[in-house]
């Protein structure tokens, strides 16, 4: 029996995800899965320095890993109107921003790429903090404006918070597209047969969930910063959809156009590997 790591968040989404595997409800003979739950900023630099086997990361970092990780076909987050916001005190435009402090989720969150596609202009006076920790900063005047995602976007206002844009529709305007937020990664040194292996029954825990909705809602709450059970609902309703079972071609669309703008704007290197083993 050969164990693999397998790094996702606890993020509702998540939790949801892989509950089945990682609770021996997908059966596999000769797979066994050991799970590590950690913030996706800290998945990013753990598969950065090659950590792990297989693993939940933003689509920037995946755009910096392409050598060593390749992609899933399954459990990815990617949709429509579930991009990043930013959120200030007071309404404003963006252009009010330029110059002002940002809280950001990480270096290399997808929502920091976005907002670095956006306008470079922003990178200059970012503040990187957890994501969980963004809107009390904003709120408390820490900082003047905050770069939120996960469960953030259906907390903010409750916060007293204002939406200045959303980086999730200014992005399906532009390319017609939906937004990669996350995929899941293998490490390419696990060979073609086990990926394919590991895509299988990644994808029949995703079934499994969608399934037996209810099932895993102990285990995403015991992970969840958020215990609101109608923010967890609607978080996974948000983030969970068809392109968590299967990426698609829209979905790989999606996913090479920002790379594509990412090496335009130099903030990622060019890679030959496909995205995919095969």
């Amino acid at each position: 029996m050969k164990t693999l790591s397998l790094g996702y968040s606890p993020c509702p989404n998540d939790t949801f995800i892989f509950y089945a595997l990682v609770h021996g409800m997908i059966p596999s003979e000769d797979l066994r899965f050991r799970e590590i739950l950690e913030d996706v900023e800290t998945l990013n630099r753990m598969a950065l320095r090659a950590e792990l086997d297989i693993t939940k990361v933003s689509y920037h970092a995946f755009g910096l890993l392409r050598d060593r990780y390749c992609l899933l076909r399954s459990g990815g987050a990617l949709g429509m109107g579930c991009g990043p916001l930013i959120v200030t005190r007071k309404t404003c435009d963006l252009q009010d921003l330029r110059g002002k402090s940002i809280a950001v989720p990480g270096n290399l969150t997808t929502a920091f790429l976005l907002l670095q596609i956006l306008d470079p202009c922003f990178k200059e006076r970012a503040v990187v903090m957890p994501f969980h920790l963004i809107i009390d900063a904003v709120r408390k005047g820490e900082v003047d404006a905050g770069l939120i995602i996960h469960e953030s976007r259906f907390t903010y206002e409750k916060a007293g918070l204002k939406k200045v844009i959303d980086l999730g529709d200014w992005w399906e305007k532009e390319t017609g597209l939906p937004i990669p937020l996350g995929g899941i990664l293998a490490r390419r040194s696990l060979g073609e047969d086990l990926i394919r292996e590991v895509d299988v029954l990644v994808r029949k825990s995703v079934e499994y969930a969608f399934s037996h909705r209810k099932e895993p809602l102990s285990y995403i709450r015991r992970h969840s910063r958020e215990m609101d059970e109608a923010v967890i609902h609607r978080h996974i309703d948000l983030y969970v959809n068809d392109f968590s079972l299967d990426i698609g071609d829209n979905g790989i669309r999606a996913v090479e156009e920002l790379f594509k703008r990412a090496e335009e704007k130099g903030i990622i290197g060019k890679s030959s590997e496909p995205v995919f083993m095969s």
